[in-house]
Protein backbone atom coordinates (compact mmCIF):
# COMPACT_ATOMS: atom_id res chain seq x y z
CA UNK A 1 0.00 0.00 0.00
CA UNK A 2 0.96 3.69 -0.38
CA UNK A 3 1.09 5.73 3.35
CA UNK A 4 -1.98 8.31 3.16
CA UNK A 5 -0.76 11.37 3.10
CA UNK A 6 -2.33 12.67 6.55
CA UNK A 7 -0.34 10.49 7.92
CA UNK A 8 2.49 12.65 7.98
CA UNK A 9 0.43 15.81 9.36
CA UNK A 10 -0.43 16.35 13.30
CA UNK A 11 -2.51 19.86 13.08
CA UNK A 12 -4.60 21.32 9.99
CA UNK A 13 -6.60 20.47 7.34
CA UNK A 14 -4.01 17.88 5.90
CA UNK A 15 -4.27 16.39 8.73
CA UNK A 16 -7.51 14.79 7.95
CA UNK A 17 -9.32 14.70 11.62
CA UNK A 18 -12.66 13.41 10.35
CA UNK A 19 -11.05 10.15 9.11
CA UNK A 20 -8.63 9.96 12.17
CA UNK A 21 -11.02 9.92 14.43
CA UNK A 22 -12.79 7.29 12.11
CA UNK A 23 -10.09 5.28 12.40
CA UNK A 24 -9.02 6.01 15.65
CA UNK A 25 -10.65 2.65 17.16
CA UNK A 26 -9.29 0.18 15.00
CA UNK A 27 -5.92 2.45 15.96
CA UNK A 28 -6.32 1.25 19.43
CA UNK A 29 -7.40 -2.14 18.79
CA UNK A 30 -4.21 -2.83 16.59
CA UNK A 31 -1.94 -0.94 19.57
CA UNK A 32 -3.76 -3.05 21.86
CA UNK A 33 -2.92 -6.45 19.99
CA UNK A 34 0.89 -5.89 19.59
CA UNK A 35 0.92 -4.57 23.16
CA UNK A 36 -0.50 -7.71 23.67
CA UNK A 37 1.93 -10.07 21.72
CA UNK A 38 4.49 -8.45 22.52
CA UNK A 39 3.83 -8.98 26.47
CA UNK A 40 2.66 -12.88 26.10
CA UNK A 41 5.39 -14.05 23.49
CA UNK A 42 8.04 -15.83 25.51
CA UNK A 43 11.22 -14.71 23.65
CA UNK A 44 13.58 -17.33 22.38
CA UNK A 45 17.42 -17.33 23.17
CA UNK A 46 19.51 -18.77 20.51
CA UNK A 47 22.39 -18.58 22.65
CA UNK A 48 23.97 -16.01 19.64
CA UNK A 49 23.93 -12.47 19.28
CA UNK A 50 20.67 -11.04 17.82
CA UNK A 51 21.32 -7.45 16.12
CA UNK A 52 17.69 -6.20 15.21
CA UNK A 53 17.50 -3.59 12.83
CA UNK A 54 13.62 -2.14 12.50
CA UNK A 55 11.27 0.94 12.73
CA UNK A 56 8.11 2.02 14.67
CA UNK A 57 6.65 2.91 11.96
CA UNK A 58 4.98 1.48 8.35
CA UNK A 59 6.87 2.06 5.22
CA UNK A 60 10.53 2.59 4.28
CA UNK A 61 12.52 4.43 6.77
CA UNK A 62 16.47 2.94 5.38
CA UNK A 63 16.34 -0.53 7.13
CA UNK A 64 18.38 -2.80 4.75
CA UNK A 65 21.23 -0.20 4.00
CA UNK A 66 21.84 -0.41 7.63
CA UNK A 67 21.45 -4.41 8.12
CA UNK A 68 23.82 -4.08 4.73
CA UNK A 69 26.52 -2.22 6.41
CA UNK A 70 26.73 -4.71 9.50
CA UNK A 71 26.62 -7.85 7.57
CA UNK A 72 29.61 -5.44 5.49
CA UNK A 73 31.08 -5.02 9.15
CA UNK A 74 31.09 -8.64 10.44
CA UNK A 75 32.44 -10.27 7.22
CA UNK A 76 35.28 -7.49 7.73
CA UNK A 77 36.57 -9.04 10.74
CA UNK A 78 35.84 -12.51 9.45
CA UNK A 79 32.76 -13.52 11.51
CA UNK A 80 30.46 -15.44 10.50
CA UNK A 81 27.27 -13.66 10.16
CA UNK A 82 24.02 -14.42 8.54
CA UNK A 83 21.01 -11.98 7.77
CA UNK A 84 17.69 -13.20 8.59
CA UNK A 85 13.91 -11.83 7.42
CA UNK A 86 10.71 -13.09 7.12
CA UNK A 87 10.80 -12.30 3.50
CA UNK A 88 8.01 -9.89 2.89
CA UNK A 89 6.39 -10.47 -0.30
CA UNK A 90 8.36 -13.87 -1.12
CA UNK A 91 6.16 -17.31 -1.37
CA UNK A 92 8.60 -18.89 0.79
CA UNK A 93 7.97 -19.47 4.68
CA UNK A 94 11.51 -21.14 5.63
CA UNK A 95 13.06 -21.31 6.91
CA UNK A 96 15.24 -21.74 4.10
CA UNK A 97 18.60 -19.90 2.76
CA UNK A 98 18.74 -17.69 -0.05
CA UNK A 99 20.28 -19.10 -2.98
CA UNK A 100 21.30 -18.13 -6.50
CA UNK A 101 18.48 -18.86 -8.12
CA UNK A 102 15.82 -17.16 -6.05
CA UNK A 103 13.56 -14.29 -7.35
CA UNK A 104 11.86 -11.77 -5.48
CA UNK A 105 8.84 -13.66 -6.18
CA UNK A 106 10.41 -16.50 -3.81
CA UNK A 107 11.96 -14.73 -0.71
CA UNK A 108 10.98 -10.99 -1.21
CA UNK A 109 13.15 -8.03 -2.61
CA UNK A 110 15.33 -7.02 0.38
CA UNK A 111 16.92 -10.93 0.99
CA UNK A 112 18.21 -10.78 -2.49
CA UNK A 113 19.75 -7.28 -1.77
CA UNK A 114 21.10 -8.67 2.07
CA UNK A 115 22.45 -11.97 0.41
CA UNK A 116 24.85 -10.35 -2.03
CA UNK A 117 26.78 -9.28 1.03
CA UNK A 118 26.07 -12.35 3.55
CA UNK A 119 24.42 -15.91 3.53
CA UNK A 120 20.40 -15.09 4.58
CA UNK A 121 17.80 -17.27 5.99
CA UNK A 122 14.23 -16.20 5.27
CA UNK A 123 11.90 -17.28 7.73
CA UNK A 124 8.43 -16.56 8.67
CA UNK A 125 8.86 -17.64 12.53
CA UNK A 126 12.23 -15.72 13.24
CA UNK A 127 13.25 -18.25 16.21
CA UNK A 128 12.93 -21.07 13.39
CA UNK A 129 15.01 -19.18 11.35
CA UNK A 130 17.82 -17.89 13.89
CA UNK A 131 17.95 -21.87 15.04
CA UNK A 132 18.30 -23.01 11.20
CA UNK A 133 21.58 -20.31 10.82
CA UNK A 134 22.82 -21.30 14.11
CA UNK A 135 23.08 -24.83 13.03
CA UNK A 136 24.72 -24.08 10.12
CA UNK A 137 27.52 -22.13 11.72
CA UNK A 138 26.09 -18.62 12.12
CA UNK A 139 28.09 -16.74 14.89
CA UNK A 140 25.77 -13.45 14.71
CA UNK A 141 22.54 -12.76 13.57
CA UNK A 142 21.36 -9.32 12.13
CA UNK A 143 17.69 -9.56 11.47
CA UNK A 144 16.27 -7.12 9.03
CA UNK A 145 13.08 -5.84 10.45
CA UNK A 146 11.06 -7.63 13.66
CA UNK A 147 10.95 -4.37 15.98
CA UNK A 148 7.79 -5.50 16.81
CA UNK A 149 8.19 -9.77 16.56
CA UNK A 150 8.86 -10.56 20.27
CA UNK A 151 9.53 -14.73 18.57
CA UNK A 152 13.37 -13.75 19.08
CA UNK A 153 15.88 -12.26 21.99
CA UNK A 154 17.62 -9.53 20.57
CA UNK A 155 20.86 -8.51 21.77
CA UNK A 156 20.99 -5.17 20.32
CA UNK A 157 17.87 -3.05 18.95
CA UNK A 158 18.39 -0.39 16.52
CA UNK A 159 15.06 1.34 15.39
CA UNK A 160 15.76 3.39 12.31
CA UNK A 161 13.46 6.83 11.95
CA UNK A 162 12.93 8.64 8.95
CA UNK A 163 13.63 12.19 9.73
CA UNK A 164 11.51 13.98 7.29
CA UNK A 165 8.29 12.76 8.73
CA UNK A 166 9.18 10.98 12.51
CA UNK A 167 6.68 9.22 13.47
CA UNK A 168 4.05 11.16 11.41
CA UNK A 169 0.33 12.10 13.22
CA UNK A 170 1.78 10.03 16.00
CA UNK A 171 -1.29 7.48 15.40
CA UNK A 172 -1.47 3.77 15.31
CA UNK A 173 -2.12 1.80 12.14
CA UNK A 174 -4.54 2.89 10.52
CA UNK A 175 -5.16 6.17 11.70
CA UNK A 176 -1.40 6.52 11.72
CA UNK A 177 1.58 4.88 10.73
CA UNK A 178 2.92 3.73 13.95
CA UNK A 179 3.28 -0.34 14.57
CA UNK A 180 2.36 0.18 17.97
CA UNK A 181 2.26 2.74 20.62
CA UNK A 182 5.64 5.29 20.24
CA UNK A 183 6.68 5.19 24.13
CA UNK A 184 6.80 1.22 24.53
CA UNK A 185 8.97 1.20 21.10
CA UNK A 186 11.62 3.72 22.11
CA UNK A 187 12.04 1.94 25.07
CA UNK A 188 12.37 -1.09 23.94
CA UNK A 189 15.32 0.41 21.67
CA UNK A 190 18.66 0.58 22.37
CA UNK A 191 19.60 3.71 19.60
CA UNK A 192 17.85 5.39 17.15
CA UNK A 193 19.34 5.51 13.61
CA UNK A 194 18.24 9.13 12.29
CA UNK A 195 18.02 8.83 8.38
CA UNK A 196 18.12 12.30 6.99
CA UNK A 197 17.60 12.62 3.50
CA UNK A 198 20.85 14.81 3.22
CA UNK A 199 23.86 15.61 5.76
CA UNK A 200 22.48 19.11 6.03
CA UNK A 201 18.88 18.50 6.87
CA UNK A 202 17.64 20.30 10.22
CA UNK A 203 15.93 17.82 12.55
CA UNK A 204 12.21 19.09 13.40
CA UNK A 205 12.14 20.32 17.31
CA UNK A 206 9.38 18.12 17.46
CA UNK A 207 10.85 14.86 16.67
CA UNK A 208 13.87 15.51 18.56
CA UNK A 209 11.78 16.13 21.69
CA UNK A 210 10.51 12.73 20.93
CA UNK A 211 13.67 11.17 21.07
CA UNK A 212 15.08 13.32 23.90
CA UNK A 213 16.73 10.32 26.16
CA UNK A 214 17.54 8.29 23.62
CA UNK A 215 20.58 7.45 22.37
CA UNK A 216 20.54 8.85 18.65
CA UNK A 217 23.11 8.21 15.56
CA UNK A 218 22.12 11.01 12.35
CA UNK A 219 23.10 9.20 9.05
CA UNK A 220 21.76 9.70 5.37
CA UNK A 221 22.10 7.50 2.23
CA UNK A 222 24.41 8.63 -0.20
CA UNK A 223 24.92 7.05 -3.87
CA UNK A 224 27.62 4.62 -4.31
CA UNK A 225 27.97 6.50 -8.00
CA UNK A 226 26.60 9.46 -9.74
CA UNK A 227 22.93 9.19 -11.77
CA UNK A 228 23.36 8.26 -15.63
CA UNK A 229 24.16 11.08 -18.09
CA UNK A 230 21.39 12.87 -19.73
CA UNK A 231 17.61 12.48 -19.19
CA UNK A 232 16.13 10.19 -16.66
CA UNK A 233 12.63 8.75 -16.18
CA UNK A 234 12.66 7.17 -12.89
CA UNK A 235 10.29 5.36 -11.42
CA UNK A 236 9.67 3.69 -7.68
CA UNK A 237 7.55 0.97 -5.34
CA UNK A 238 9.02 1.70 -2.20
CA UNK A 239 7.86 3.36 1.22
CA UNK A 240 8.23 7.01 0.12
CA UNK A 241 9.64 6.68 -3.67
CA UNK A 242 9.66 10.72 -3.84
CA UNK A 243 12.77 10.53 -1.15
CA UNK A 244 14.61 8.33 -4.88
CA UNK A 245 13.11 11.18 -6.62
CA UNK A 246 14.48 13.84 -4.97
CA UNK A 247 17.44 12.76 -4.33
CA UNK A 248 18.80 11.83 -7.97
CA UNK A 249 17.19 15.63 -8.38
CA UNK A 250 19.74 16.73 -5.75
CA UNK A 251 22.61 14.62 -7.04
CA UNK A 252 22.30 15.82 -10.41
CA UNK A 253 20.04 13.88 -12.37
CA UNK A 254 17.93 14.99 -14.88
CA UNK A 255 14.97 13.46 -14.07
CA UNK A 256 12.23 14.47 -16.60
CA UNK A 257 9.12 12.36 -15.52
CA UNK A 258 8.71 9.99 -12.09
CA UNK A 259 6.25 7.42 -11.61
CA UNK A 260 5.39 5.93 -8.20
CA UNK A 261 4.01 2.68 -7.43
CA UNK A 262 2.77 0.92 -3.83
CA UNK A 263 5.91 -0.47 -1.63
CA UNK A 264 7.05 -3.58 -2.99
CA UNK A 265 4.88 -3.03 -5.94
CA UNK A 266 5.35 -6.85 -8.27
CA UNK A 267 6.05 -5.43 -11.75
CA UNK A 268 4.34 -7.38 -14.77
CA UNK A 269 5.85 -7.80 -18.12
CA UNK A 270 2.87 -5.06 -19.08
CA UNK A 271 4.47 -2.48 -16.25
CA UNK A 272 7.46 -2.37 -17.60
CA UNK A 273 6.94 -2.55 -21.59
CA UNK A 274 4.41 1.00 -20.70
CA UNK A 275 7.64 2.05 -18.79
CA UNK A 276 10.00 1.95 -21.77
CA UNK A 277 7.43 3.44 -23.85
CA UNK A 278 6.72 6.15 -21.88
CA UNK A 279 10.48 6.59 -21.74
CA UNK A 280 11.06 6.47 -25.39
CA UNK A 281 8.83 10.04 -25.41
CA UNK A 282 10.77 11.73 -23.19
CA UNK A 283 14.15 9.99 -24.96
CA UNK A 284 15.19 9.36 -21.54
CA UNK A 285 16.73 6.11 -19.92
CA UNK A 286 14.68 4.49 -16.96
CA UNK A 287 16.47 4.43 -13.60
CA UNK A 288 15.00 3.17 -10.42
CA UNK A 289 16.10 1.85 -6.91
CA UNK A 290 18.26 -1.62 -6.02
CA UNK A 291 15.42 -2.85 -4.59
CA UNK A 292 13.00 -2.15 -7.09
CA UNK A 293 15.61 -3.51 -9.57
CA UNK A 294 15.17 -7.14 -8.44
CA UNK A 295 11.72 -6.91 -8.60
CA UNK A 296 11.86 -6.98 -12.62
CA UNK A 297 11.15 -9.33 -14.69
CA UNK A 298 14.94 -10.66 -15.40
CA UNK A 299 13.83 -10.56 -19.09
CA UNK A 300 13.07 -6.60 -18.60
CA UNK A 301 16.23 -5.60 -16.63
CA UNK A 302 18.17 -4.55 -19.38
CA UNK A 303 18.19 -1.03 -19.98
CA UNK A 304 17.26 -0.45 -16.39
CA UNK A 305 19.50 2.02 -14.60
CA UNK A 306 20.00 0.31 -10.85
CA UNK A 307 21.06 3.52 -8.84
CA UNK A 308 22.93 1.82 -5.60
CA UNK A 309 22.90 3.56 -2.20
CA UNK A 310 24.59 2.92 0.98
CA UNK A 311 24.31 4.67 4.89
CA UNK A 312 26.62 7.16 6.09
CA UNK A 313 27.02 7.52 9.89
CA UNK A 314 27.76 11.17 11.14
CA UNK A 315 28.52 9.47 14.38
CA UNK A 316 29.67 5.92 13.55
CA UNK A 317 32.46 5.80 16.56
CA UNK A 318 28.73 5.87 18.90
CA UNK A 319 27.71 2.50 16.67
CA UNK A 320 30.74 0.67 17.42
CA UNK A 321 30.67 1.48 20.45
CA UNK A 322 27.58 -0.09 20.91
CA UNK A 323 28.49 -2.98 19.06
CA UNK A 324 32.04 -3.62 20.48
CA UNK A 325 30.62 -5.91 23.23
CA UNK A 326 29.33 -8.42 20.64
CA UNK A 327 32.52 -7.59 17.77
CA UNK A 328 34.64 -9.15 20.97
CA UNK A 329 32.33 -11.93 21.84
CA UNK A 330 32.58 -13.19 18.22
CA UNK A 331 35.61 -12.00 16.45
CA UNK A 332 38.10 -15.13 16.04
CA UNK A 333 40.76 -15.41 18.07
CA UNK A 334 44.25 -14.31 17.01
Amino acid sequence: MRPPEFWNHRNGRDAAPMIRTFLAPLGWIYGWAAARRMKTTESYDVGLPVICVGNATMGGTGKTPVAIYLLKSFRRLGVDVVGLTRGYGGLEKGPIPVQPDHTAIDVGDEPLLLARHAPVWVSAGRDDGARAARSNGAKVIVMDDGHQNPQLEKTLSLLVVDAEIGFGNGSVFPAGPLREKLIPSLKRADAVILMKPSPDFEIDEHLTEQLKGQVVIPAYLAPLTPPPEGKLYAFAGIGRPNKFFDSLRRHGGKVVEEMPYADHYKYKDKDIENLFLLASEYEAALITTEKDYVRLPKGYRKGVHPWPISVVFEDELTLRRLLHPIVEQVKPKK
